[in-house]
């Protein structure tokens, strides 16, 4: 009690309120600055695509659709939102199944080393970035004939992420209780049934959390694709977007903007989704 009296603001004292005051005051004011820092870049995204003169400063548009329309007749832009998907799609489809099946078998079945191994792979993919691997990534990829291949970008992609993935989902894997299988079984259910209809509704939320993650960073990763495709038209937007200048070399603003507005309309729909679907909070991840 002694304690508590003494962290508590002597509301008596003049001077103590002032600094309570002025330390709320400064606290809010960074805050501000903060939000600020992060919100003029959405307010550009938002209101430059809808601008008949966009820069790259924030101001009250005057309105046209006109951007939109040459995104739309610019052949490599649409094209590349179509390979942007078609990579998204295939990768974190790649990811959250093979996380998923990875993680059930190191959850259930006792390999000797299992975790040491677990955390080796976890070690590495954190230290060894990929930019440090681009070269024998590459090599590897030419030598195997899928160079210049959306194939060779999957699975380069799937493999970085896997190792991230299937640490996360084996937690989840390890939390579903093993009575629920054993009735199963008793029942005469086989092991994909168990796996079907049992394993995945209880850990959906957590393959969930593996889909967000990796179509997130498939759908924004540059290096890759850069790296390993060499024809124009099956560069992902990540990629063509960086080559949008004009006639005096520089950056096309109505291009950029109004492809930038497009290009992250399917991850904020992917948001929406998981956050009408499962509660998502951005504070605190997943609701289970």
């Amino acid at each position: 009690m002694r304690l508590m009296s003494s962290l508590q603001i002597d509301e008596t004292d003049p001077m103590t309120t002032v600094k309570a005051l002025l330390s709320r005051i400064g606290l809010y004011l960074f805050a501000v600055i903060v939000g600020l820092f992060f919100a003029v870049p959405m307010l550009w995204l938002l209101t430059a695509p809808f601008d008949a003169t966009p820069g790259l400063n924030v101001s009250w548009p005057s309105f046209t659709l006109d951007n939109f329309k040459g995104v739309f007749e610019n052949p490599r832009a649409v094209t590349s939102l179509r390979n942007s998907l078609v990579l998204a799609v295939i990768a974190t489809g790649c990811v959250v199944v093979s996380a998923a099946f990875a993680g059930y078998a190191l959850s259930r079945v006792r390999i000797p080393g299992r975790n040491l191994l677990l955390y080796m792979l976890m070690l590495f993919s954190a230290v060894v970035s990929g930019t440090a691997t681009m070269v024998p990534t590459f090599l590897l990829i030419y030598e195997i004939g899928l160079i210049n291949t959306h194939t060779g970008v999957v699975l380069i992609l799937t493999g970085g992420m896997l190792p991230t993935a299937l640490f996360i989902l084996k937690d989840f894997m390890d939390s579903v209780p093993r009575s629920y299988e054993e009735s199963a079984q008793v029942a005469g259910a086989s092991s994909i049934q168990i796996l079907k209809d049992i394993v995945v509704p209880v850990v959906r939320p957590g393959l969930a959390v593996i889909a967000v993650w990796a179509l997130v960073n498939i759908w924004g990763d540059f290096l890759t694709p850069f790296i390993l495709l060499r024809s124009a038209d099956l560069y992902p937007a990540a990629v063509v977007i960086y080559n949008f200048y004009d006639e005096t070399g520089r950056p096309d603003l109505s291009l950029v903007s109004a492809f930038a507005f497009l290009y992250s309309i399917p991850v904020v729909l992917m948001y929406l989704f998981v956050n009408a679907r499962y509660g998502f909070r951005f504070h605190g991840g997943i609701k289970r």
